[in-house]
C-alpha cells in the first residue's frame, strides 16, 4: 500500500524526511507540498491493495503454471528436480 508519506517522497523528490505531517529537505528547510495531490494519488493506487488482497499468492500461480504445462522444457525439468529432491510429506 502506498501511504501518504510515500507519495509524499514519490511527488516531491527533493524531500527528505517527514516529521509529523511536515516534509524538509536536505538542509533541513521546509518543503510545501499539495496535500489534495498528494491524498489524490494515494486513492489513484488503491486499487493495488484491492487487486493484491484478490489474487491468489504468486506460488500457487507459478505452481498453476507448471502443472499446464507452460513452462518451458528447461524450467519444468529444473522444478521437477526440486519436487524430486524435496517430495512433500
Amino acid at each position: 500500500m502506498i501511504d501518504k508519506h510515500q507519495a509524499i517522497y514519490l511527488l516531491y523528490p527533493t524531500v527528505k524526511t517527514i516529521r509529523d505531517e511536515i516534509a524538509f529537505d536536505e538542509d533541513g528547510n521546509e518543503v510545501n507540498y499539495d496535500n489534495a495531490a498528494v491524498e489524490a494519488y494515494v486513492a489513484s493506487k488503491q486499487y493495488i491493495d484491492s487487486r493484491v488482497s484478490e489474487y491468489p499468492s504468486i506460488g500457487d500461480q507459478l505452481d498453476d503454471l507448471f502443472h499446464s504445462g507452460a513452462f518451458s522444457t528447461e524450467m519444468t525439468a529444473i522444478i521437477q528436480a526440486v519436487k524430486d529432491k524435496y517430495p512433500k510429506q
